[in-house]
């Protein structure tokens, strides 16, 4: 699964599916990016209400984690999804790890 979470003009942040562009051979366009992190969450890990420090990618590896955002709305994600955060301001969102074991995720900060 592929979600953005983003607002729109005078709207709280929502999620939203999205697709990555593919090029004809099954590849999509390289983007640039600032560098690449890894975060190992244990079980229960919370982060409370925080923003993305930039645009970023966050592909989680293992375990499951919860994103909620504004009023409420959760998104559940797990191996090879990726979110695509844009939430730089404002609230933001509480991230938790939503599983009996250790979240792996890696972050990719867009240039």
């Amino acid at each position: 699964m592929f979600v953005r979470v983003c607002s729109s003009e005078g709207e709280d942040y929502h999620f939203e599916e999205i697709t990555v562009p593919m090029g004809p051979v099954g590849k999509s366009p390289i983007q640039p990016a600032m560098g690449i992190t890894f975060y190992h969450g244990q079980p229960g890990d919370l982060h409370d209400w925080h923003n993305a420090p930039w645009r970023q990618y966050v592909i989680t590896l293992s375990g499951q984690v919860e994103f909620t955002i504004g009023d409420g709305p959760v998104k559940r994600l797990g191996p090879g999804d990726l979110l695509l955060a844009e939430n730089l301001t404002d609230r933001g969102d509480i991230t938790r790890v939503a599983d009996t074991k250790p979240r792996i995720s890696v972050a990719i900060p867009l240039a």
